[in-house]
C-alpha cells in the first residue's frame, strides 16, 4: 500500500487576528479528510492557536449568550484534527516554534501539539511533497 503524501503549512498568524488563520485552518481540515498526512509549524503569533486556555464569550452588542454567540476556538479546532488524524490512521503533527512560544508565555497547549525550534520546519519541509507558507501581512 502507498503511504500517504505529506503536507506541511507554516502558519503566522496569531488567532481571531486574521481570516487567514480561518482559511487556513479549513485547509487543514481539507487535507486531513482526504487522508493526506499534515505537518504544522506554527510561527510567531500562530503558537496561541492551541493555547489551552482561550475562552468562548458572549457578544453584548448583539445581546447573544455564550451559547448563542458559539464562538469558534482554534484550540478546539486543532483538537479536533488531531483527533480525526488519529482515527483514520494519518498523521498530524502540530510544532509550535519554541522561541515564539517563550516571547509570548504560549507554553500551555493542548494535547497533541508539541515544542520545537526552526529545524523541525526544515525537516517537515524536507520530508513532504510539498509545503505552504500562510504569511503574515
Amino acid at each position: 500500500m502507498e503511504k500517504a503524501k505529506t503536507l506541511t503549512f507554516v502558519l503566522m498568524d496569531a488567532p481571531f487576528e486574521s481570516s487567514r488563520t480561518a482559511t487556513a485552518l479549513r485547509v487543514l481540515d481539507e487535507a486531513c479528510a482526504r487522508g493526506l498526512n499534515v505537518n504544522v509549524f506554527a510561527y510567531e503569533g500562530a503558537v496561541l492557536l492551541p493555547f489551552r486556555h482561550q475562552q468562548p464569550h458572549a457578544n453584548a452588542v448583539h445581546g447573544r449568550s455564550v451559547e448563542e454567540e458559539d464562538h469558534p476556538l482554534p484550540r478546539e479546532w486543532i483538537a479536533a484534527m488531531i483527533s480525526a488524524a488519529r482515527e483514520r490512521g494519518t498523521e498530524f503533527e502540530w510544532v509550535n516554534c519554541g522561541l515564539c512560544v517563550d516571547e509570548r508565555g504560549a507554553g500551555d497547549t493542548i494535547e497533541g501539539v508539541r515544542r520545537g525550534a526552526p529545524a523541525d520546519l526544515w525537516k517537515m519541509a524536507s520530508n513532504s511533497h510539498n509545503t505552504l507558507v500562510v504569511p503574515t501581512n
